[in-house]
Protein backbone atom coordinates (compact mmCIF):
# COMPACT_ATOMS: atom_id res chain seq x y z
CA UNK A 1 0.00 0.00 0.00
CA UNK A 2 1.10 3.01 -0.93
CA UNK A 3 1.84 6.55 1.43
CA UNK A 4 -0.80 8.19 -0.25
CA UNK A 5 -3.10 5.51 -0.11
CA UNK A 6 -2.72 5.54 3.55
CA UNK A 7 -3.29 9.48 3.95
CA UNK A 8 -6.35 8.90 1.98
CA UNK A 9 -7.72 6.15 4.26
CA UNK A 10 -6.55 8.58 7.42
CA UNK A 11 -8.45 11.79 5.71
CA UNK A 12 -11.19 9.39 5.04
CA UNK A 13 -11.79 8.15 8.76
CA UNK A 14 -11.06 11.67 10.20
CA UNK A 15 -13.99 12.91 8.02
CA UNK A 16 -16.42 10.25 8.97
CA UNK A 17 -15.45 10.98 12.52
CA UNK A 18 -15.91 15.07 12.06
CA UNK A 19 -19.23 14.49 10.99
CA UNK A 20 -20.08 12.40 13.22
CA UNK A 21 -18.82 13.80 15.78
CA UNK A 22 -20.76 17.27 14.55
CA UNK A 23 -24.21 15.22 14.14
CA UNK A 24 -23.99 13.88 17.98
CA UNK A 25 -22.33 16.21 19.87
CA UNK A 26 -22.25 19.74 18.26
CA UNK A 27 -18.46 20.36 18.77
CA UNK A 28 -17.03 21.27 15.56
CA UNK A 29 -18.60 23.74 13.60
CA UNK A 30 -20.37 22.76 10.35
CA UNK A 31 -17.35 24.95 8.23
CA UNK A 32 -14.90 22.37 10.03
CA UNK A 33 -16.43 19.43 9.30
CA UNK A 34 -16.98 20.44 5.58
CA UNK A 35 -13.59 21.98 5.64
CA UNK A 36 -12.10 18.06 5.96
CA UNK A 37 -14.54 16.88 3.64
CA UNK A 38 -13.18 19.03 0.95
CA UNK A 39 -9.41 18.80 1.77
CA UNK A 40 -10.12 14.71 1.58
CA UNK A 41 -12.22 15.05 -1.98
CA UNK A 42 -9.60 17.26 -3.17
CA UNK A 43 -6.42 15.53 -2.04
CA UNK A 44 -7.87 11.98 -3.63
CA UNK A 45 -8.82 13.97 -6.38
CA UNK A 46 -5.25 15.18 -7.66
CA UNK A 47 -3.94 11.41 -6.45
CA UNK A 48 -5.92 10.52 -9.49
CA UNK A 49 -4.70 13.14 -11.73
CA UNK A 50 -1.34 12.65 -11.12
CA UNK A 51 -1.86 8.73 -11.65
CA UNK A 52 -3.62 9.50 -14.68
CA UNK A 53 -1.09 11.62 -16.30
CA UNK A 54 1.98 9.08 -15.44
CA UNK A 55 -0.30 6.80 -17.34
CA UNK A 56 -1.13 9.35 -20.20
CA UNK A 57 2.79 9.87 -20.30
CA UNK A 58 3.37 5.74 -20.64
CA UNK A 59 0.40 5.65 -23.32
CA UNK A 60 2.31 8.40 -25.46
CA UNK A 61 5.80 6.62 -25.61
CA UNK A 62 4.33 3.18 -26.38
CA UNK A 63 2.49 4.93 -29.06
CA UNK A 64 5.33 7.22 -30.34
CA UNK A 65 7.70 3.92 -30.39
CA UNK A 66 4.99 2.13 -32.13
CA UNK A 67 5.19 5.26 -34.82
CA UNK A 68 8.69 4.65 -34.95
CA UNK A 69 8.42 0.71 -36.03
CA UNK A 70 5.62 1.18 -38.29
CA UNK A 71 7.68 3.94 -40.40
CA UNK A 72 10.73 2.14 -40.46
CA UNK A 73 8.54 -1.04 -41.76
CA UNK A 74 7.49 1.21 -44.34
CA UNK A 75 10.73 2.43 -45.43
CA UNK A 76 12.22 -1.24 -45.78
CA UNK A 77 9.91 -2.07 -48.37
Amino acid sequence: MKFSDIIVIILFVLTIIIISWYILGKSPTFEQSLLILILTITFTNSLSIKEIKTKLANLENKFNSLAYDFKEHIRHK
